[in-house]
């Protein structure tokens, strides 16, 4: 009975880890056949491993979510608030536009009241910067911006010697702009919204936000109806940019705990590296953290990692204008993808065959 029983947890075993190969080289071949919509920067202890596109900015979408961690680490590690203080979730629920992040703020809310983390209908600072990068709350995203400021945030990409990227904006915010209460035709819109300059872009998002903060009733114009693919389209182009070199090495940064001190990276630990919390992981890793995003058109990501033997690896891959289901279909693949990267060499070796260096 034993040996059956051992016998199928074998089986088990190798299917799962057949599975996850096959998951991982979906990516791969999707790389090999859309070199074009693809970005990718591998580097391992300081060695340029694979890159592909690396210099081709791109839309983040949630990745950027990143340099808000940091801000916010920063800001805490300096006292400038504290990061247990408590936030009303209806402060948060005014930035909240229903069906435009996957359901992932009121997962967020679910999750923290399981955890016992609500006390009268309020959260800490620290949980909420936690639910940005754990479950992908815009709504957490647009209130730390606000509170720990655009310019603070943008800063951080000159501090770290990043070039080659467009700011951060309330780009939650900005999906208002595509709203079409009175049933205009979308081609109107698109050409109003086109022919806007980048800086009018980002000022009427900024009108928007405030009127989200301070006029609780103004989301209700918002309908999720209005969002042809064609405006999403259009929204998701718009979205801060940058390189999957200029990510890694943002990794790489977080990863030699360069350039902060060591209270900043303590607090943005706890904020990025919430995969430490699995004791699995503390069995092969030091420290490791990750985030990612996506949208109809979109997928990024960026991780880094510092294993138990010392190892480590920095990797962002950006995908864009994706077709049809293209984007939840890398997606569900990314997980094995980024295993196999950080645990198979065999596997890295493929993917360098396959981009090999940029010139």
């Amino acid at each position: 009975m034993a040996y059956k029983r051992l016998l199928s947890f074998l089986l088990i075993f190798l299917f799962l880890q057949q599975a996850n190969a096959q998951s991982a080289d979906s990516i791969l071949n999707f790389i090999a056949n859309h070199k074009e919509n693809s970005s990718l920067y591998l580097k391992k202890n300081d060695t340029l491993i694979a890159s592909l596109n690396e210099n081709k900015q791109m839309p983040l979408a949630s990745t950027c979510k990143i340099m808000v961690a940091v801000e916010f680490a920063k800001q805490a590690a300096f006292h400038v608030f504290d990061p247990n203080s408590k936030v009303a979730l209806k402060d948060l629920d005014k930035y909240y536009l229903p069906l435009t992040d996957g359901n992932a703020h009121p997962q967020w809310i679910k999750y923290e009241k399981d955890q016992g983390n609500i006390k009268n209908d309020s959260v800490s600072l620290l949980n909420v910067a936690r639910g940005m990068i754990m479950f992908s709350s815009n709504a957490n995203t647009e209130y730390l911006m606000d509170i720990l400021g655009l310019d603070n945030i943008n800063g951080n990409y000159r501090q770290m010697g990043i070039k080659n990227f467009t700011p951060l904006y309330y780009f939650v915010s900005a999906i208002m702009l595509y709203q079409n209460p009175k049933k205009i035709k979308e081609e109107k819109i698109l050409k109003a919204i086109k022919g806007m300059s980048q800086k009018d872009y980002i000022k009427a998002s900024d009108l928007i936000h405030q009127q989200l903060k301070n006029n609780p009733a103004y989301k209700n114009s918002f309908h999720i109806a209005d969002l042809t693919t064609n405006l999403q389209k259009e929204w998701s182009d718009r979205l801060p940019a940058s390189t999957t070199e200029s990510y890694s090495r943002i990794a790489e940064i977080i990863n030699d705990r360069q350039i902060y001190n060591a209270e900043t990276y303590a607090i943005l630990s706890r904020v990025l590296e919430t995969l430490m919390e699995n004791k699995n992981n503390q069995q092969w890793l030091d420290h490791a953290g990750m985030k990612g995003g996506s949208t109809m058109f979109v997928l990024t990501k960026t991780l880094y990692a510092t294993l138990k033997s010392g190892d480590k690896i920095e990797l962002s891959y950006f995908f864009n204008n994706l077709q049809n289901n293209e984007a939840t279909t890398l997606s569900k693949s990314a997980n094995a993808f980024d295993l196999a990267i950080l645990s198979d060499p065999a596997f890295v070796k493929r993917l360098s065959d396959l981009i090999g260096l940029s010139d």
